[in-house]
């Protein structure tokens, strides 16, 4: 899948949005599996709007990759930027701000 991902394919971000967004899955899962010790909350919350809004996509739904890179930007935002450790600061600049224009 790393051929067809990336500048000149879908956009600069998405390797590194992934990575950051199933790592963050990932964490989430096994907070989820321990019932929230203090300080993990975040991950409990973007665990649940993963899977309700970016996971489970109705079979109506249209959302293209851009879309979705969108998306996953909104739920990283869920964290701190300093928390995003497998996005470069170059990319954090471009798309972690609310405002950020692509």
């Amino acid at each position: 899948m790393k051929s067809a991902i990336g500048e000149g394919m879908t956009r600069r971000d998405h390797a590194d949005v992934s990575n950051q967004l199933y790592a963050n899955y990932a964490i989430g899962k096994d907070v989820q599996a321990m019932k929230a010790v203090v300080g993990e909350e975040l991950y409990l919350e973007f665990l649940d709007k993963f899977e309700r809004k970016f996971v489970t996509q109705g079979a109506y739904d249209t959302r293209n990759i851009f879309q979705s890179l969108d998306l996953a930007w909104t739920l990283l935002r869920i964290f701190p930027r300093e928390l995003l450790h497998r996005i470069p600061a170059k990319t954090l600049d471009q798309y972690y701000s609310r405002d950020a224009t692509h």
